[in-house]
């Protein structure tokens, strides 16, 4: 039977299985030299350009973001200096109001003196004015009440106006020598 099914096979050789025909070893051969022409003129340079335009892609990445990295690390240092500049400009500003605070606070005070000196010498205006009127009305006073002691005391009227004039003068001059030389006494004592 094994004649049968084998007819290749001589009638006195022994068959191996493992061993292939000729025929199946060459149709075999040209079949994989067809696949490798054809794998290598189609599939081959397909591979080769996703390969290429993969490495393409992957190079202009990397450019891109080197680029991107470059523009970020300019758009950092731009924005340092303008953060710096804009440092400088605010101790500017700083620097500047406090020289015009001081400005302020000088022109205030300088008007404040004066205001005060103008305060000052209209009180003390005003003060000698009321002195003046004081004295010119004690003196009035004095000199009525003067004159009317000097008549109960003397026993006769001193309705003379110029007799009282005298006497009032002579009374206040009296007084004012007698309060100069306490105080003299007072200070050198």
């Amino acid at each position: 039977m094994l004649t049968k099914v084998l007819p290749l096979a001589a009638e006195g050789e022994e068959v191996n299985p493992l061993l292939p025909h000729t025929a199946e070893i060459i149709f075999g051969f040209v079949f994989l030299v067809l696949l490798a022409i054809a794998f290598a003129k189609v599939v081959v340079p397909k591979f080769e350009k996703a390969y290429a335009d993969r490495t393409a892609a992957i190079e202009g990445g990397m450019n891109e973001a080197k680029q991107a990295q470059a523009e970020a690390k300019a758009a950092l240092e731009k924005y340092n200096a303008q953060l710096a500049e804009a440092r400088q400009e605010a101790a500017k500003i700083r620097e500047d109001a406090r020289e015009q605070g001081a400005q302020i606070i000088a022109e205030m005070r300088e008007q404040a003196n004066a205001e005060a000196e103008r305060i000052v010498t209209h009180a003390r205006t005003q003060i000698d004015a009321e002195r003046s009127q004081a004295v010119a009305s004690l003196r009035t006073e004095v000199g009525h009440m003067a004159t009317t002691l000097a008549g109960r005391i003397v026993g006769e009227s001193l309705e003379d106006e110029a007799r009282q004039r005298r006497t009032v003068e002579r009374f206040l001059s009296e007084l004012e020598a007698s309060d100069s030389a306490r105080q003299a006494v007072g200070t050198d004592g």
